[in-house]
């Protein structure tokens, strides 16, 4: 009988390495028993689903989980199929600082870009 072969399963989204500095920067000050940060998609906003991003003290069984240098990073087990193929940047500027999403399952977004639709 062949022996079965199974590859690594690529992550949700990908994180760049702002996203990953930012996470590190979270975890640094982040309050007693957090196990990391995570990301879901709650159902808000003038279009539908909106980004979250919040600590969290304990991993969720379904949570797509992403270690990086600064700890761990969850996706929600319910947000991941509006998520896969994304990638999630930390940018900064004078005036505003934030997480961005790039999402190619977003079919459409409000005009404010708090929240968008797939």
């Amino acid at each position: 009988m062949a022996e079965v072969q199974t590859r690594a399963r690529p992550a949700a989204l990908h994180l760049t390495a702002a996203a990953e500095k930012r996470i590190a920067d979270l975890m640094a000050k982040a309050p007693e028993g957090t196990v990391g940060v995570k990301l879901s998609t709650p159902r808000r906003g003038c279009s539908g689903l909106a980004y979250s991003v919040d600590y969290v003290s304990q991993a969720q069984p379904f949570d797509e989980r992403i270690e990086t240098p600064g700890g761990s990073f969850f996706v929600d087990g319910a947000s991941v199929l509006y998520l896969i193929g994304s990638t999630m940047d930390w940018v900064e500027d004078d005036f505003t600082a934030g997480f961005t999403f790039q999402n190619p399952n977003a079919k459409g977004s409000c005009g404010c870009g708090e929240s968008f639709t797939v």
